[in-house]
């Protein structure tokens, strides 16, 4: 008898078999049968890597994209920074040339350079809207181009600003130096007008009623005194003229006075003028400034000649000395230029100072040059034949004298030329004590009579032992 099953197992049983067909189904298409000498080999196939590779490019795709997005973003922010660092520059530039149009004032260069500054700030305003609205359309490689030759141009204009600027400011110096000159000028004019009034027969006035009867010491100081000041004039000219020919002025006051001891380097002067007025006072002992006089005539003439030597001096001492040498070729007075301008101004000297030794050769020759340099010497060559005559007027003798070197300072028969010869503070040393003396002699002394006019000196250290 059949056994009926129920319909339940059957639809179980049906379920099982559409499982199990299913499964075949997809075994089989997940996998292919090889054979291989008879053996069947199951291989895999790579479905799951093709879809991972294509992933794959799509992702890079997407990256590259990416990429190429950010690369230019990142031009288009270099432009624009280049953009406005070119506005900076050409704002910096305007305003420059504003400045420059206001030094002078130019109103049109004033107005053109302040509507530059606006046009500037109105296009900078117009890309920081744009910026801001994510509206940017920058060409990176034109832009960054047209910024760097903005730039450029505006430090071209900034640099020719600056040049024009420098070229008016030399020209202000050039204008200062050239009214300093002229008023340096005027007050060496004024200099002069006043040293020739001092030493022109006004500044003498208390000698022009002078008689030979009322003579005495004090007439003698007094024109002593215009005389030295003429010897100091000549001798700053002649420095000066040193310093402009390079002279080593140093070496210089070593070859006059060669152990001489200075405090300050200025009173190196000193040592030209003890040269100088040293060379021109001697022979003042005798009547015609020569050494080689014979005493016997020297007091012969001094005796019936006191009227002619004051006679001279009267009328010299307000004269012009060129004039009255152009006058009187072959006076006394004459001889003693030529011999003094000699000795003074030696030959080595005048080719250094001025190249050449035309004004010796004129001298030599009994001409007068008309140069500053000469024109001073003889103004104090005027002065010491002057000084002389007057001597010669006195009844009493006259001589002069000078003091040894190392001699002690005597207030009777010296003075110093300074009193800031030496310091005298913090000079002591472990053996002596230092001691002032004479270095040297600057001015020689006089004597009329009794009467003793002191010699000038100049004092340096001198070690000495020290006290017990």
């Amino acid at each position: 008898m059949e056994t009926i099953k129920p319909k339940s197992a059957i639809n179980n049983r049906s379920k099982k078999l559409a499982k199990t067909f299913q499964k075949v189904i997809s075994f089989r298409s997940a996998a292919k049968i090889a054979s291989n000498n008879g053996i069947c080999m199951l291989t895999s196939q790579p479905k799951v890597k093709e879809d991972s590779f294509t992933d794959q490019i799509k992702t890079h795709q997407a990256n590259g994209k990416n990429e190429d997005s950010k690369a230019r973003n990142r031009a288009v922010m270099e432009a624009l920074v280049a953009r406005l660092f070119a506005g900076v520059t050409s704002i910096k530039a305007a305003y420059a040339e504003l400045q420059m149009a206001q030094h002078p004032y130019n109103n049109e260069a004033i107005q053109a350079a302040d509507q530059a500054v606006v046009d500037e700030l109105r296009a900078i305003s117009e890309l920081k809207r744009s910026f801001l609205k994510k509206e940017l359309d920058l060409s990176p490689q034109v832009t960054i181009m047209l910024a760097e030759i903005q730039e450029q141009q505006s430090l071209m204009k900034t640099y020719e600003i600056t040049i024009k600027r420098l070229e008016a400011e030399v020209d202000h110096k050039d204008s200062d130096i050239s009214n300093l000159k002229k008023h340096l000028q005027e007050c060496i004019s004024f200099n002069k007008s006043l040293e020739k009034k001092l030493n022109s027969s006004g500044s003498l006035s208390i000698l022009d009623n002078l008689r030979i009867s009322v003579l005495n010491p004090t007439h003698f100081v007094q024109f002593l005194h215009y005389s030295l000041r003429s010897i100091r004039s000549f001798v700053k000219l002649m420095t000066r003229e040193m310093e402009n020919a390079h002279w080593d002025l140093e070496a210089a006051t070593k070859f006059i006075h060669p152990d001489a001891i200075f405090a300050k380097p200025s009173h190196r002067i000193f040592a030209f003028e003890s040269f100088v007025s040293i060379t021109m006072f001697e022979g003042f002992n005798y009547p015609d400034f020569t050494i080689s006089s014979d005493p016997f005539e020297k007091n012969h003439q001094h005796r019936h000649s006191q009227n002619l030597y004051f006679e001279k001096f009267k009328k010299l001492k307000s004269l012009n000395p060129k004039q009255y040498l152009s006058n009187n070729p072959n006076s006394s007075f004459a001889k003693f230029l030529k011999s003094k301008y000699l000795s003074v101004v030696h030959a080595k000297m005048e080719c250094s100072l001025f190249g050449n030794l035309n004004q010796r050769k004129m001298v030599n020759s009994g001409g007068y040059p008309d140069s500053p340099f000469f024109t001073a010497f003889a103004e104090m060559a005027k002065h010491v034949w002057a000084l002389h005559c007057l001597a010669m007027s006195f009844d009493e003798e006259v001589t002069i004298f000078q003091v040894k070197k190392n001699s002690r300072f005597s207030e009777v028969y010296m003075e110093w030329v300074t009193e800031e010869s030496v310091s005298q503070s913090g000079e002591d040393t472990d053996s002596g004590a230092v001691e002032l003396r004479v270095g040297f002699t600057v001015v020689p002394g006089f004597k009329i009579g009794k009467t003793v006019i002191q010699s000038q000196v100049y004092l340096s250290p001198v070690a000495s032992p020290a006290s017990s």
